[in-house]
């Protein structure tokens, strides 16, 4: 095994230290997808993002046992679904996934759509509050949450989410909502930072600048959403493009580089609008 790459820290609001790149783990499934997650792991990654709609709570237990790394030097985050919204629903939903995940403490506890028309999801944001006093959850947070959903959240509760992990790449760079995040000190996630299913990797302004620092477009876009300060979970299950992804802390994107990406902006890739999006 190869010496795993170092990756620098932040600190949540809570105290929680995480990584400031994440893998993530949707669709490594099967025996396959643990050995990807393991390979991750070995690449030097300790921050593994999955959900329980991914399906494969249990392939990332496996990946933890099987890795050889100690489970305290891991920061695991799982999601809540739709259909845990609700106090009662949510402390259920809450144990499958721990039991599947085979882990005594969840660190880091999301729920993963607001789903406004069911308006449950501050039922669940309780749930998650006891649990983490409790000390069954390290850290509590969102995914996909507006600035309204946050802002009911905070008012109603007095708990500031430790992250909300967000649809970002620079198709979607979301500044407004970035900035409100750092207002509260939320941290900024990004899921699909490279871009899915798109041309992004293609565009002129990243191939020139990948050029320039003699590396890789993805790696151009992951040390993007680092220099903003986000936390981004790229998804791969092949160890070179893992490792590549890893690698990109060994230089900086100008400023005139960061504003050409940035510039890119045209939109989500899909119609993924929490107001109107919801998944159980």
């Amino acid at each position: 095994m190869t010496t795993p790459l170092s990756t620098p820290t932040r600190t949540l609001n809570d105290g929680l230290v995480v990584p400031q790149i994440g893998l993530g783990t949707y669709k490594l499934v099967g025996d396959e997808g643990v050995a990807s997650i393991v390979a991750g792991i070995h690449t030097g990654y300790r921050l593994l993002d999955t959900a329980a709609s991914y399906g494969n709570e249990g392939e990332v237990g496996r990946a933890i046992a099987e890795s050889g790394v100690d489970r305290e030097d891991l920061i695991i985050t799982t999601k809540l679904p739709g259909s845990g919204h609700g106090f009662d629903e949510c402390m259920n939903a809450f144990e499958t996934s721990r039991k599947k995940l085979d882990i005594d403490v969840v660190d880091l506890y999301l729920i993963h759509w607001p789903n406004p028309s069911v308006n449950r999801f501050m039922d669940a944001w309780q749930a998650m509050i006891e649990l983490k006093d409790d000390g069954l959850i390290r850290s509590i947070g969102v995914c996909n949450f507006t600035q309204e959903h946050l802002t009911r959240l905070i008012d109603e509760t007095g708990i500031v989410p430790s992250v909300n992990q967000i649809e970002l790449h620079p198709y979607f760079p979301q500044a407004e909502l970035r900035a409100f995040h750092e207002k509260h000190n939320i941290a900024t996630e990004g899921w699909s930072p490279l871009g899915r299913g798109t041309d992004l990797l293609a565009e002129p302004a990243i191939v020139a600048a990948a050029d320039a620092h003699g590396v890789s477009p993805a790696q151009v876009v992951v040390r993007w959403h680092t220099q903003l300060g986000v936390i981004p979970i790229p998804k791969s299950g092949t160890p070179s493009r893992q490792h590549e992804n890893l690698d990109v802390f060994g230089f900086t994107l100008s400023d005139a580089e960061m504003t050409s990406l940035t510039g890119l902006e045209r939109g989500r890739l899909w119609g993924g609008d929490p107001n109107t999006h919801e998944e159980y």
